[in-house]
């Protein structure tokens, strides 16, 4: 790991966790809205039906960051109750998040009259969100 790179990871770590969960919750939501506008430029249909919906409604710019924004703040929530009452926190933290994240996926899956390039864009969405955000909170739970 780059010296610079591992200060700023050692630095995030010694943060209150409630700022950890915010900045990689701001991270996450700018990777998947990036990742969305990507997405829409290389011609993913971007409609997608709720689950088992016999219409599809537009994705909008900023749907993607809104969603991150949202689980992020309720899977801080989720640390910050296992950090009080958790004998092992990170571990419970990340047993948690994986399986939500799992759980998450359900809902693209089954959204109806979408394309399936969609549903596998939107459910990358999500792992990518997790995959950011699950860390960073997790490496903050691990530290004393």
């Amino acid at each position: 790991m780059h010296a610079a790179t591992a200060a700023s990871v050692r630095d995030l770590t010694s943060r209150p966790l409630w700022l950890v969960g915010a900045v990689a919750g701001a991270a996450a939501s700018a990777a998947t809205e990036v990742y969305g506008l990507v997405a829409r430029a290389a011609g993913v249909p971007m409609e997608a039906g709720g689950i088992g919906a016999a219409t599809a409604d537009p994705v909008t710019v900023g749907m993607f960051a809104m969603g991150t924004v949202i689980c992020t703040t309720l899977g801080t929530v989720l640390a910050l109750v296992l950090a009080r009452y958790a004998s092992r926190p990170a571990r419970i933290f990340v047993t948690v998040a994986v399986a939500l994240t799992a759980v998450s996926l359900f809902s693209p899956l089954a959204a109806g009259d979408t394309a399936v390039s969609t549903k596998i864009m939107l459910c990358l969405s999500h792992v990518l969100a997790a995959a950011i955000v699950i860390p960073a909170i997790a490496r903050r739970l691990a530290r004393p």
